[in-house]
């Protein structure tokens, strides 16, 4: 029996097993009792497998592209992924207090229906992730088949996206028990495979040229601690509960952050170091990298490594897009979607499916341009909500009321107006500092550079992108200046025990 769990668990401890082969019931509901299980240690292996893509290796392009060294890359990388999962850690201790998912939990601080605003940002970032991972995925496989002879052009593409899609969407119907389950082998084979890859490619590393790379300034230092942590762990706030939701609520809360983090940074750390050294060591590999991010990477491995490969390169990105389309769907069950979770699943899935078609077969431009783009736009608001999440959490000191999340009646209310502005406030300020000059939709970003002084959307700020770090740090400070009151009186109201229903 879990350290903590409670006696109606330990009487049904047998329901409490894995069940990988059924699809799981549960939606947005509260976990029941019965259904608990677990160690915060068991977080280590979804949030591992969800991480250690060799898409990693390829944000050492991405980071040095910001013309800073490789001294420089290595603090930036360091300190984004950890502070940014630390971030997840701290939001999932949420789930194992309140034993539902990331956006229903949102609920407290926005209420029940003012937390639509973030569940649909929520919807529309897991959404775009699981979408970029199944392109990345069906791309390296075509480069793969094409360096092995037996073409990588659309009949190869279109097997791979659907074998990609069938495995993602697969895991994310079947739910939580399948996916613990799937992300502990992913875990293994991935992490073997990834190891012998490095060997492979150590040879190409140049110490010499990558000593060479000249120094950045600190706005490009910022630029790309901000586009680290959007590509890590603030890609991954909305979600931090979905997976500790399961735990007893006794559960070390130091566990699930220590866990949670530990899981989640370590292999990043690891690939984006090396893949930093790799880049630095070849301008013409970087430049490959921003058209194809992992099938770049295969024109540096001997043929007979290629099919192992492509085995790391799926397995890693699928980890990923496995647990975002089973967040996107809670998500959209949050936004009021009456409908089964698995179905919630297919749902995302179809969209999934229909973006990745288009980008792989129909859109020409490069792939990086429009990926930062996507990050930053959306990690802006994110940021906002996880700043304001994060305050709202600390000021809390029981345990979330089950009826509550449910009832705009109860004492969460129906929409919190205070926090709503707060987000969107956060959201306009955040835009106006940040810019996507190279992706033509994104333009209109960066208003507020020469207001604030700051040089304009051509000034040494410009790619500073300022704006998600301001957003989080908006939104912390105001929600924990003037939300103490409100999370008191909250707490202040006899909770009712009776369970409740999504």
């Amino acid at each position: 029996m879990a350290e903590g769990q409670s006696v109606g668990a330990a009487v049904s401890a047998g329901e409490a097993e894995l069940r990988p082969t059924q699809i799981e019931m549960n939606g947005i509901n509260v976990i029941t009792d019965s259904e608990r299980k677990g160690h915060p240690r068991d977080l280590f292996w979804p949030w591992f497998a969800a991480n250690v893509s060799v898409l990693g290796l390829s944000y050492g392009a991405f980071v040095l592209g910001f013309g800073i060294s490789f001294w420089q890359a290595v603090v930036v990388s360091l300190v984004g992924i950890i502070v940014s999962f630390l971030l997840v850690g701290f939001i999932a201790v949420a789930g194992k207090r309140g034993s539902a998912p990331t956006m229903v939990l949102g609920r407290a601080a926005f209420g029940v229906n003012g937390n639509k605003l973030p569940s649909v940002i929520s919807w529309l970032l897991t959404v775009g992730w699981e979408t970029v991972l199944v392109i990345l995925a069906t791309l390296a496989t075509a480069t793969v088949f094409d360096r092995l002879g037996w073409g990588g052009g659309t009949a190869t593409k279109v097997i791979a996206l659907i074998v990609v899609v069938a495995l993602t969407i697969f895991g994310g119907v079947m739910g939580f028990d399948l996916i613990m389950r799937m992300q502990s082998v992913i875990t293994i084979v991935t992490a073997v495979l990834t190891i012998g890859f490095i060997i492979l490619v150590v040879d190409k590393i140049h110490w010499s040229t990558v000593s060479a790379i000249p120094s950045g300034s600190g706005q490009a230092l910022i630029g790309a601690l901000v586009f680290m942590m959007t590509g890590f762990g603030l890609g991954w706030v909305n979600a931090g509960a979905d997976y500790s939701r399961y735990l007893p609520r006794r559960s070390s809360g130091r566990g699930v952050v220590g866990w949670t983090t530990f899981g989640s940074s370590i292999a990043p750390i690891v690939l984006v170091i090396f893949g930093l050294l790799l880049a630095g060591s070849s301008k013409a590999l970087s430049s490959a990298i921003a058209a194809d991010p992992i099938g770049a990477l295969a024109n540096l491995l001997p043929t007979w490594y290629l099919i192992p490969f492509v085995i790391v390169a799926v397995l890693g990105l699928v980890g990923g897009s496995v647990l975002d389309i089973y967040s996107s769907g809670l998500a959209l069950l949050t936004l009021g979607v009456r409908v089964p979770r698995y179905v919630a699943a297919l749902i995302d899935g179809t969209i999934m499916t229909l973006g990745a078609i288009y980008v792989v077969f129909w859109a020409h431009s490069t792939f990086v341009v429009q990926f930062e783009g996507f990050l930053i736009t959306l990690g802006v608001p994110i940021a906002a909500w996880c700043g304001i999440m994060l305050a709202d959490i600390l000021l809390r000191h029981r345990d979330y009321a089950d009826r509550d999340l449910f009832t705009p009646s109860g004492r969460y209310g129906n929409i919190r107006w205070f926090p709503v502005g707060v987000i969107v406030a956060g959201t306009v300020l955040g835009w106006g500092l940040v810019t996507n000059a190279s992706a033509s939709w994104l333009t209109w970003q960066g208003y507020l550079l020469g207001p604030f002084g700051l040089g304009g959307k051509t000034g040494s700020w410009a790619f500073a992108n300022l704006g998600v770090l301001v957003a989080l740090v908006f939104g912390f400070v105001v929600t924990w200046a003037f939300g103490r009151s409100t999370v008191r009186a909250q707490e202040s109201v006899p909770v009712e025990p009776a369970p409740a229903t999504a």
